[in-house]
This record gives structure tokens, C-alpha cells and sequence, in this order.
């Protein structure tokens, strides 16, 4: 059976109270909780008086902005309650599988992507760029880096190749990974060495490597 009903909203509940000092008609601005009143429809909310839910335009009215007007004059000590429904659709919400913001996202703390830690590796290695931003690959072997299907242009990230207890291994590069001048990559060869390579996604097919940031100790 389909859905009968309003849209599929939610409400973001405010509740705001006041304290008469007496004589007040209209009340707006700071509450008694530091929060300033503020609603874009007087549909969207509930004033009460001292417990008692008012009736919208004809104990009050909402005609200036922000503001409970057309009250009653308020005796000392009366308390007045505010509650305002602030309404979001669940299509503003981005699923857990991920989705697309059409604007700027500012994150309150740092943002780190996936890493894929291989310790063996050696032959024909394709990376995941569609489950993981970085990578830390331990050569066993010579290796190859075969091309991949799954990058996104403007991905970026590093790779770090470690050489085992033996050392003395090379990697090569399928057709989608490019280096400056065409020269491919130099890595160190001593047992235990690590170096650090960046990478960005130029394109489909064109992942673009920096230059190798070698021996690190």
C-alpha cells in the first residue's frame, strides 16, 4: 500500500521559554536558555502559557517575524513556552554507501582514507583505488603494477613499497601509471628500505606518479 500522508520530513525540535517580568504582550529575542527565537512559519510551532497550549490567532499571532505577538498581558513570573519544529527531508541525507554534495564540506577534524597494507607482494599487482586511497606494499618479488579499473580522476594519495629482509626487487609499470619523462620507477633495493611515491588520478587510464621519496630511516 503506498505512503499516505505529509512529506517524508523529519522535525528538529527547539523549545523555547520565557519568564514574564509582567505586562508583556509580545515576546522574541534571547530566552531564559541563551537561545534567540527564531521560526520561518508560524504553522510550525506551539506556544504555551504557564502549562496551557494557546490557540493560534486568537490568543496570539505570528505576523512580525521571530516574534509571539497579540498576547494577553503577562503577569510576573508567567512562563511562556515556545516550541518550534524545524522540518529536514531525508533527501538532504547522504546514505552510508556514499553519495555526491552539490557544495562545500568543511569537516571539524582530520579525514583519512583507507589503507590497503599488503606484506606480499610480487608479479601482477592490481590496486583497489575505489576501496582504498593509500597504500603500504611489502615486496616479496619483483612486481608490476597492472592497470587498475577502479580509479576516480582527482583521487590522490601515496604508495609506500618496503622491501623484505631480502631486498633487491623492482617495480614496473603497466600503461595507465605515468612518471615524469616517461622514466618509471627507481626504488631503493637494501633489505628493509621504504620509500614513499604520491600519486593523483589525471584521468581515465592516467594516474600520474611523483617522484620517489627514497631510503626513508
Amino acid at each position: 500500500m503506498p505512503y499516505i500522508g505529509p512529506s517524508a520530513d523529519f522535525a528538529n525540535i527547539t523549545r523555547f521559554t520565557y519568564t514574564a517580568t509582567g505586562g508583556e504582550t509580545s515576546i522574541s529575542g534571547v530566552d531564559d536558555n541563551g537561545l534567540s527565537l527564531a521560526f520561518t512559519s508560524g504553522v510550525n510551532l506551539t506556544v504555551h502559557l504557564n502549562g496551557v497550549l494557546l490557540v493560534a490567532g486568537t490568543d496570539y499571532n505570528t505576523n512580525t517575524a521571530n516574534t509571539i505577538a497579540g498576547l494577553a498581558a503577562l503577569a510576573s513570573g508567567d512562563i511562556c513556552e515556545v516550541t518550534v519544529f524545524g522540518l529536514f527531508n531525508v533527501a538532504d541525507a547522504i546514505p552510508a554507501t556514499g553519495g555526491t554534495f552539490s557544495g562545500a564540506v568543511v569537516f571539524g577534524a582530520a579525514v583519512q582514507g583507507a589503507v590497503n597494507t599488503n606484506a606480499s607482494v610480487s608479479g601482477s599487482t592490481t590496486l583497489d583505488f575505489s576501496s582504498y586511497q593509500n597504500f603500504v606494499l611489502t615486496l616479496t618479488g619483483n612486481a608490476t603494477l597492472a592497470n587498475p579499473t577502479t580509479e576516480t580522476i582527482g583521487q590522490s594519495g601515496f604508495i609506500i613499497f618496503i622491501q623484505d629482509s631480502t631486498g633487491g626487487y623492482t617495480v614496473s609499470l603497466d600503461t595507465d601509471y605515468e612518471t615524469a619523462g616517461a622514466a618509471g620507477l627507481t626504488l631503493s633495493t637494501a633489505a628493509n628500505a621504504y620509500d614513499i611515491v604520491p600519486y593523483v588520478v589525471k584521468g581515465t587510464d592516467s594516474i600520474l606518479l611523483g617522484t620517489p621519496q627514497l631510503a626513508f630511516g
